[in-house]
């Protein structure tokens, strides 16, 4: 079964990439056909610095790499080295309606915080169905944030396919819902936009900051706690083995254990989980250029099935029917 996604380099990458979608991911390639894409174009919605996005974009590789993405075993590339993404979505614009992207909530929300009303915030539904169907992908892991455009693309696909034949596969949304939607250090969805993160591979300081910043309630040390109501609990649950876990929640109904302390024993449990891929990527980082070379490589697996998919809707659509090799 073929699966993609793709996480945009906006920012640093966090716990709730990474259990979002990142941790998904690795699992997947073990016995799926994997793409795996970082989305600088989508990442351009909400940064328009060259020299950031370029960093930002090094940086997601190197987390991704270190974590576990295999390149032997998954298709890994960058977005935007990818061109025929772009014509595919100039095919795809043509059989969407307006309105259908005017009503999705991320357009809406965004347009709500005072983003402005850019066509590529308007289109980016539009080029995340051409990233998904260019590889037939039959499915996709997405957060409960994205799944209107998943569906999004299911209408796009369902409707070309109306119009000129049989060409896209549909795909269908895969959702983990024990982990759809990780809280942040103030109980909202982590997110860079929130300002409410926790980094994977940020420097100590910060990450113990950052998790000694998460909002708690004013119950009192001695009393007892109810760690279903606690966001710190939350969050150390996610990563907790089940007896650590079993203890965290014993020392919360017992009293005498404050919200400080689950802080710490939070931070101590992120530092332990994460040290194997932190020693990881600091070997990766000693040779940016290998990171370069693997994901050319995955640009040219990414391009010879994108092609594919290429040609047929060219043909379909009566333009040229050759997928050429330049770049």
């Amino acid at each position: 079964m073929r699966v993609l996604s793709g996480i945009q380099p906006s920012g640093t990458l966090h716990i709730g990439n990474y259990l979002g979608m990142m941790r998904q991911m690795i699992e997947l390639q073990a016995e799926h056909e994997l793409f795996c894409f970082i989305a600088d174009l989508h990442a351009m919605t909400s940064l328009n610095r060259g020299a950031e996005l370029r960093a930002n974009t090094l940086k997601a590789a190197l987390d991704f790499l270190a974590l576990g993405i295999d390149p032997a075993k998954s298709v890994f590339w960058v977005q935007s080295t990818v061109p025929e993404i772009n014509e595919l979505t100039w095919y795809l614009s043509n059989v969407t309606p307006v309105g259908l992207l005017e009503r999705c909530h991320s357009y809406k929300d965004k347009l709500a915080k005072g983003l402005p009303a850019n066509a590529g915030l308007l289109n980016y539904p539009l080029l995340m169905a051409a990233d998904i169907l260019a590889v037939q992908s039959d499915i996709v892991p997405v957060g409960k944030d994205q799944k209107q455009h998943l569906e999004v693309t299911r209408d796009i696909a369902i409707k070309f396919n109306n119009e000129f034949g049989e060409t896209f596969q549909v795909p269908d949304a895969l959702i983990k819902d024990a982990v759809a939607i990780v809280p942040g250090t103030d109980g909202q969805k982590m997110s860079k936009s929130y300002g409410n993160t926790i980094d994977i591979f940020g420097e100590e300081k910060t990450i113990r900051k950052q998790v000694m910043g998460i909002v708690t309630d004013s119950t009192p040390l001695e009393q007892p706690k109810d760690p279903d109501k606690c966001n710190v609990f939350k969050i150390y649950a996610l990563f907790a083995a089940p007896e650590q876990k079993a203890e965290m929640e014993r020392k919360y109904r017992a009293g005498g254990f404050g919200y400080g302390d689950a802080k710490k024993e939070t931070f101590a449990l992120l530092r332990e989980y994460f040290r194997p891929y932190r020693e990881r990527r600091a070997e990766l980082a000693k040779d940016p250029a290998e990171v370069q070379r693997v994901l050319q490589k995955g640009t040219e697996k990414a391009r010879a099935e994108i092609c594919k998919t290429l040609q047929l809707v060219r043909e379909k659509t009566g333009a040229a029917a050759f997928c050429g090799d330049s770049q």
